[in-house]
């Protein structure tokens, strides 16, 4: 038997069992079984409710997210039953559905096969279920730049893009270490905002727009010694990801010189602060924009009031709030928040959310 997992195992039933308000005797018993499935199978199945729990607590041990006050509302899809690539993706659709729900954004999980024995049963190559792909030509970058490298190992896939700023990348599913199988992502299930601003009629010249829903889907889902390598998960936008991040970074979009240009400010002076002028106005058009269309979204300082409710509620518990501080200050006027002002234990717990290898680099 590997203790090791047992370990885990126990650590973690322990936890949950105990703020599930379960007995002891009921601790003890799901802890001979546990054991009893390691030593057979050098491996263990959560239940439905410790898979539930386990997804939940990691987004609250996520020590890089400010958004962790709504923890305990995430919804959990189980689809560890799942085999085919196919059924991965009808259920990656129903996942984009249900969270987008209109533009009410859903906190959202869905989680398949884990990594069992050293196998992986189920990768999803994606850093994001949306995501917009970047074509490198001649030196220059059509599109998003961060996307460059996967857009072009979705070509040697043998897809084709339109070629604009903002195509969407397909989906690429590989299961059991087979070839990895291309899918297109319906259109008509991407909900996507127009930016425009709400003073200068100019914006929508700049023809920007961002999808509503971030989902996270590259990133390895860990509970009780577990690996759940395909998880994909949401929350919602805070603004700056998109406006002071997406198209702000000089390796991303790059926008502020022409926002700060239409703003008539000299942007080869930067006396002139015109790069934190430029980031107001593209930050106010995102939350302008997303807010007209009934889409979810926070700006920053709500998001670090938020988080501080977060640390006075996980405090009430008798928990100490771990935290990245480099990672919890938004990338706009950081010192107006109490997050500045802060310190911040960056210990990273079990269960968690944790970066891996891509795949199409291990392959």
């Amino acid at each position: 038997m590997s203790e090791e997992l047992y370990n885990k195992a126990k650590v973690f039933i322990q936890q949950c069992y105990s703020e599930l308000g379960k007995t002891e005797d009921e601790k003890t018993q799901r802890l001979i079984y546990i054991q009893d499935e390691i030593q057979k199978y050098n491996h263990y199945e959560h239940t439905f409710e410790e898979l539930e729990y386990g997804a939940k607590a990691a987004w609250r041990n996520s020590n890089r997210c400010i958004g962790r006050l709504f923890w305990d509302s995430l919804n959990v899809f189980d689809y560890r039953h799942l085999d085919h690539s196919k059924d991965i993706k009808d259920a990656l659709v129903h996942h984009l559905d249900y969270a987008t729900n209109g533009g009410k954004i859903r906190s959202t999980i869905s989680i398949f096969k884990p990594k069992t024995n050293g196998e992986t049963p189920v990768r999803i190559w994606n850093h994001q279920l949306l995501r917009y792909a970047g074509y490198e030509e001649d030196g220059r970058v059509i599109g998003d730049p961060a996307s460059v490298e996967f857009t072009t190992k979705c070509k040697e896939l043998g897809w084709r893009g339109e070629g604009t700023s903002f195509d969407i990348l397909p989906w690429v599913i590989q299961v059991h270490g087979q070839e990895p199988t291309l899918f297109e992502v319906p259109k008509d299930h991407v909900l996507e905002v127009p930016l425009r601003h709400p003073e200068y009629d100019w914006f929508q010249e700049l023809n920007l727009k961002w999808y509503g829903v971030p989902i996270i889907s590259d990133m390895k889902l860990e509970v009780g010694g577990i690996e759940y390598v395909a998880a994909p998960f949401n929350g919602w936008y805070m603004e700056t990801e998109i406006g002071a991040r997406n198209l702000a970074d000089e390796f991303r979009y790059n926008m502020l010189p022409t926002v700060g240009e239409y703003l008539g400010y000299n942007v080869r002076r930067n006396a002139s602060l015109w790069k934190d002028r430029a980031l107001i106005e593209l930050n106010t058009a995102v939350l302008h924009s997303f807010k007209e269309d009934g889409v979810s979204i926070v700006d920053h300082h709500s998001a670090a009031q938020q988080f501080h409710l977060f640390e006075q509620k996980e405090s009430a518990c008798g928990r100490d709030v771990t935290g990245d501080w480099t990672w919890l200050i938004p990338p706009i006027s950081p010192a107006s928040t109490h997050i500045f002002h802060s310190s911040y234990d960056d210990t990273m717990h079990s269960p968690n959310y944790f970066y891996q290898d891509k795949p199409y680099e291990e392959s």
